[in-house]
């Protein structure tokens, strides 16, 4: 399964700095590409940097309201107002310089990446900078100003497409895309994700429905805490790839957080790289039986900047331009990074098995079955999305 694969790098995206004391750190990107020079990935002759713009105001405004691109344009140009309203504040959202147009980049980043999959340049690309999908039509939320996710996946139906496959792997609930796509049955939206009775936003049970014709086209995987690598990566085969096969999507976009690992200091899922490694895989297997091969994909969570992120998107970015990447990391990188975080990084992308946790793993298996008694009552071809 090989094909053009297309890594979308923009340095404006790195404009999206929500300060330096925020988990979210924009040198997660930077070491992300820094990886993937230093495999020398993009010297392949089928992998291809793609440029991006800014998205324009028209390409937002077919996910965000006009009064909320406004007062996120005015409150990054330094204007006073009342901008609570629409999520800017202290604490996840702060206000930072031009933030419009850094958000304006990230989305972009998304829609290059699925213009290139579209017209057939690529027929894999990845944003690592994208998978912001907290943001809401009106307002920011959970680190994220404007949804690029939703805001690639509006292109692509604007452009023609009619059916989007959209598969969330972060350790949070995506529900930007859910919400903003949820009465629209060109679009499935598959969350796996910690419950949201123990983390943010709190959202994402599995009896969360679409409206009108969009009914069964909300899926959602809530896992316990301390859920590892093999009751997640079983949930992921036992739900998402049959939903998203029936489906039939003609693109599949992907949001590929990181924030379950299990160093993750934000949330309490406990995956290594290897679920990353598979994970991608199955996707990658997906597009191609699904999408005839049509795959854009976002970065997403991880605050673990230097010794996880980097590594679980090189390992994603490999799958897709379907090249072997050496275990051992380059040494060049080790001492960017280290230099960078002040302390060690891991020196292989693989990493060593964890025990699992019995319990957790029966509370997942326990999901998937409540998962999959709502959406294959009988045979999954005649209850399944889109059959």
């Amino acid at each position: 399964m090989t094909g053009w694969a297309g890594l979308v790098r923009d340095d404006e995206v790195r404009r999206y700095d929500l300060g330096p004391q925020h988990p979210l750190r924009p040198e997660r990107v930077s070491l992300t590409w820094a990886l993937l020079d230093a495999y020398a990935v993009e010297e392949l002759p089928h992998v291809r940097r793609l440029p991006a713009a800014a998205a324009s105001d028209e390409d937002l405004l077919r996910v965000h309201t006009p009064q909320f691109v406004d007062a996120t344009r005015r409150a990054g140009h330094g204007e006073r107002g009342s901008w609570a309203g629409f999520g800017y504040g202290p604490g996840d959202n702060p206000i930072f310089p031009d933030m419009h147009e850094a958000a304006a980049a990230v989305c972009g980043a998304s829609i290059a990446a699925a213009r290139a999959v579209r017209s057939g340049t690529v027929t894999h690309a990845f944003n690592a900078a994208g998978g912001l999908h907290h943001a809401m039509p009106a307002r920011a939320s959970g680190f994220c100003v404007y949804d690029d996710p939703a805001v690639a996946i509006a292109w692509l139906l604007h452009d023609g497409v009619e059916r989007v496959a959209y598969v969330d792997v972060d350790v949070h609930h995506g529900d930007g895309p859910q919400a903003i796509f949820a009465d629209d049955p060109r679009v499935l939206t598959i969350s796996l994700h910690e419950s949201g009775r123990f983390l943010f936003p709190g959202t994402g049970h599995v009896g969360d429905a679409g409206a009108g014709a969009a009914a069964r086209t909300v899926v959602n995987v809530p896992l316990p805490p301390g859920t590892g690598d093999s009751a997640w990566l079983a949930a992921f085969r036992a739900v998402v790839s049959p939903l998203v096969e029936a489906f039939s999507p003609q693109v599949l976009v992907s949001q590929l957080g990181c924030d379950t690992h299990a160093t993750d200091p934000l949330a309490h899922l406990r995956l290594t790289t290897a679920a990353y490694r598979q994970t991608a895989a199955a996707l990658h297997t997906l597009a191609h039986e699904c999408a005839e091969g049509r795959w854009v994909a976002t970065g997403g969570g991880g605050y673990q900047w230097a010794r996880v992120v980097p590594r679980a998107w090189a390992i994603a970015f490999a799958e897709m331009a379907g090249v072997e990447l050496e275990d051992r990391l380059p040494q060049v990188w080790i001492e960017q990074a280290q230099r960078l975080l002040g302390a060690e990084v891991p020196v292989t992308l693989s990493e060593p098995q964890l025990e699992a946790d019995p319990d957790a793993d029966a509370e997942a298996a326990d999901v998937v079955d409540q998962v999959r008694r709502r959406f294959f009552p009988g045979s999954h071809s005649d209850s399944g999305p889109g059959g």
